[in-house]
């Protein structure tokens, strides 16, 4: 069997689906140097700020707890800056509103009910603490939005709970030395193929 006939083989639906995991978000910001030090403030892990080519510069962030990581730079995406709107999920939206706070980061007031339209939002975190029903929101300084959204229990199929659940921050552990280049890499591969159209 040839190379390509074996890639357009059927795959054996028996198999299952093969996980697809989200990797890594690029977002679109006008001055890299400002967007470290606004990430950086948010408590968010530095994965690494390279330069491998001329134009090219690729700083990566993972939240904490988080298995997507968030990348900006230089040359890496025709996006107008401010552009990109965002989720975060948090096990307490009182504990996250607060630390963000205790950052200097400017919030907007928790709400509950729908996040859009804005008229349907109610003030204050939903008052039976129902999962997906409190919010609030941040910009970084290009004003891509992020929407922090209260998640203690996962709707049926969203999620395998043997697989990915909340923990208390304290008793978290996590293995950081081997990931946190692997997305990097990723995306300078990426941004080096962009390039070379």
């Amino acid at each position: 069997m040839s190379a390509t006939e074996e890639g357009t083989t059927s795959r054996d639906a028996s198999i299952g689906p093969v996980d697809t995991k989200l990797e890594v978000q690029i977002i679109p910001v006008s001055d890299v140097d400002r967007s470290k030090e606004f990430y950086e403030r948010l408590g968010w892990r530095l994965d690494g700020d390279d330069a491998p080519l001329d134009g090219l510069r690729i700083v990566q962030f993972t939240p904490p707890g988080s298995g997507t990581s968030v990348t900006f730079g230089l040359g890496l995406t025709t996006a107008t800056p401010g552009s990109a709107e965002s989720g975060l999920i948090v096990s307490d939206v009182e504990a996250a509103y607060d630390e963000f706070v205790g950052r200097g980061i400017d919030v907007s007031d928790i709400w509950h009910g729908p996040p859009f339209p804005v008229e349907a939002r109610q003030p204050g975190p939903d008052p039976e603490r129902t999962s997906y029903g409190s919010f609030f929101y941040f910009n970084d300084p290009d004003s891509n939005t992020w929407l922090v959204q209260e998640v203690t229990t996962r709707l049926p199929g969203r999620m395998n709970p043997t697989e990915t659940g909340y923990v208390p921050g304290r008793l978290r552990r996590r293995s950081r030395a081997a990931p946190q280049r692997r997305a990097v890499g990723m995306s300078t591969t990426t941004a080096t193929r962009k390039g070379a159209r």
